[in-house]
């Protein structure tokens, strides 16, 4: 419901029926499905959400209770290695793998302290720093009261403090010089460290109660009182619910027995959601949870996975591929122990007590390598029970005759044939990577089993060369191929489908339309270099002399003229972060490699491959020259090479 208090619009939902509360998905039984058991549960299915909505619209609306309650909140603990690598793929999109490159610079930069740590302890300098940057940059009225202190969690090795700047004095992210990626990092952790040594936050939450006919809606606000440590930082959340905590919701003043017109009232379906799949982010916290790695060890184990093909990235979810499946379906039959989580929990430990002196290092290796359940006369015992064709077939569905396994060229379907036929007679059908497991569905599989039975059926002629155009499904999905593979054409040209387009209903002018790609527009009238029009990665796009604009929404990569194309290379190309180019100086003398002067959030620089440098204010960039430019950037180099090795404490 869309409610209405003397102008002020504000939304509420129904949470019960004649006095039954609404039943929500945590009411249903995760297994079945069903709904438990409960009496005092209402599911409101759609004909009768339809009869209610109709109801409703005509029924008076009367506030019935407004419950006000305080409540404060604190900051987060600085930055250890795993809710560095947590909160850098949340807010930045960063994978483990980049945070820690981009961290291992700023360290080497002497920017901050060093960046593999699961301590979030911080020194007395620290805290002094933060504290001070507080009062000057907030006021006094944003410092916590008190000095505050975070404590490890059990078994973290206090080697090292929290990840926070270095220095006695913290270098504020407008002044560090830096840009782009380096940037984004060292802003995260300057906030979240200077917010550890401010006030809490006070909010109060408003919960309404509004009654119409018999029926409960509920309406809920929050008020922030005093911003505290929001001011300078709010945490990330994988949930997007939890991420609208430290926003402000305002209510209009209500109070019970009011009256509020109803402006709109609209009956939604909702069904519930299988849980998220899992990001960099998650899985860096369920290693920390489960006690498997270190601090140092969670981008190595990210990378393994997605190195070896057991996951696919899609978007910022991690999604399992069959690969995956396969593997963990070996090492579950024969090797149970070595990946469960337990045990490598227990070894952390056990390699713990190592360093710590209390445990042996050469008895403990022995029995875990030599012993009576060693790791050598496991291997030895089981490899000769396993079964390489069982071993790369995966386990997904129940279907007669049907298996799915995994070859050199990634998982296949096999429809095994009549059984008095050979088994070269089975049907293959390979699966497309953008189908995860989760995803092959009956429908899935018999498609592409009887694309592979009938063979390639032409969708028609090429007017230009009378050759047949197949649309067949390979690894990486639907394409369309001109003319068959033969000896003298073993690679015949080939489009992929566009997003959206089915094989199935696939047409000939389609199937054209694709071939058509890359489409040569003409010639750039001052580079005289002819510019392209093409699919990528990213979508469409033009292309000069690998200079790339990506295709506007109204533009369609089929049809957009020379004189489009010409249009969108001369806008300003945008750079990381938004940043912009200004000038573009020329080749750098050494290397050749483009210098140019870019203005970013926090100002104008001048850039060379990956090294930025801040233009000095008395400078004016419309006005300096290559040579100046480059005596900036190896300034800027030396720099950052006399910052090596430096203690960043």
């Amino acid at each position: 419901a869309l409610l209405d208090k003397s102008g002020q619009e504000f939304p509420a939902k129904l949470i019960s029926v004649g006095g039954a509360r609404i039943a929500t998905g945590k009411d249903f039984d995760e297994n079945t499905g069903k709904l438990a058991p409960n009496s005092k549960i209402h599911l409101l299915e759609e004909k009768e959400a339809k009869t209610l909505n109709e109801k409703l619209k005509k029924a008076t609306w009367n506030v019935s209770s407004v419950e006000e309650k305080p409540f404060s909140s604190k900051p987060s603990a600085p930055f250890i290695t795993s809710t560095l690598q947590q909160e850098a793929n949340r807010k930045l999109g960063f994978g483990s793998r980049d945070t820690m490159r981009v961290a291992q610079s700023l360290y080497e930069n002497g920017l901050i302290t060093y960046m593999r740590t699961d301590s979030p302890n911080l020194s007395q300098e620290a805290i002094a720093a933060a504290r001070s940057a507080v009062t000057d940059l907030y006021g006094k009225e944003f410092l916590s009261p008190e000095v505050r202190q975070f404590t490890s969690k059990k078994g973290a090795q206090e080697a090292h403090e929290a990840i926070r700047p270095a220095g006695s004095e913290f270098v504020h992210p407008k002044e560090s010089g830096l840009s782009g990626r380096d940037m984004a990092l060292y802003e995260m952790i300057w906030m979240r460290t200077v917010a550890t040594q401010m006030a809490e936050a006070k909010k109060l939450s408003v919960a309404v109660r509004i009654e119409a006919d018999g029926n409960v809606f509920s309406a809920s606000g929050t008020r922030i009182l005093f911003p505290g440590f929001i001011r300078a930082y709010v945490e990330g959340s994988d949930d997007p619910d939890a991420a609208l905590e430290d926003k402000e919701v305002i209510l209009p003043d209500l109070k019970a027995g009011d009256k509020v017109k109803l402006n709109n009232l609209e009956a939604l379906p909702h069904e519930t959601k299988p849980p998220a799949r899992f990001t960099e982010a998650l899985l860096v916290q369920m290693l920390e949870k489960e006690g498997i790695g270190r601090p140092s060890t969670y981008a190595s184990i990210i990378d393994t996975i997605n190195n070896r093909g057991y996951v696919r990235k899609v978007g910022n979810a991690l999604v399992p591929t069959f690969t995956g499946f396969a593997v963990t379906q070996l090492l579950e039959k024969n090797f149970m122990y070595l990946v469960d989580p337990k045990f490598t929990s227990e070894m952390e430990e056990s390699l713990d007590s190592i360093a710590e002196g209390k445990l042996e290092w050469l008895p403990y290796l022995k029995k875990f390598y030599l012993g009576k359940t060693g790791l050598r006369d496991v291997v030895k015992t089981q490899e000769k029970k396993i079964d390489p064709d069982a071993s790369r077939t995966v386990d997904l569905t129940h279907l007669k005759g049907i298996q799915i396994k995994v070859g050199r060229y990634g998982a296949y379907i096999v429809k095994e044939g009549d059984a008095k036929k050979k088994a070269s007679e089975d049907v293959h059908a390979s699966i497309p990577e953008d189908i995860a497991p989760a995803d092959l569905s009956d429908a899935n599989i018999n498609d592409l089993i009887e694309l592979q039975e009938k063979g390639p059926q032409p969708i028609g002629t090429d007017p230009k060369t009378g050759q047949n155009i197949y649309c067949l499904t390979g690894r990486y999905g639907p394409y369309v191929q001109l003319g068959e593979v033969t000896e003298e054409v073993p690679k015949p040209r080939r489009a992929s489908l566009l997003k959206g387009m089915v094989p199935k209903t696939l047409t000939l002018p389609q199937a054209l339309e694709l071939l058509s790609l890359p489409r040569e527009l003409g010639t750039h009238p001052t580079l005289n270099k002819p510019i392209v029009a093409n699919m990528g990665r990213f979508g469409p796009y033009v292309v000069c002399e690998k200079d790339f604009r990506s295709l506007k929404k109204e533009d369609n990569v089929f049809t957009v003229t020379l004189a489009r194309a010409l249009e969108l290379l001369s806008a300003e190309k945008k750079g990381r972060g938004n940043s912009s180019l200004i000038r573009d100086l020329g080749p750098h003398p050494k290397d050749q490699k483009p210098v140019g002067i870019y203005s970013g959030k926090y100002g104008v620089y001048v850039k060379h491959a990956t090294t930025n440098a801040t233009l000095p204010k008395e400078i004016n960039p419309e006005k300096i020259s290559l040579t100046e430019a480059v005596a900036l950037i190896d300034q800027r180099k030396k720099s950052k090479k006399s910052g090596r090795g430096k203690s960043a404490s």
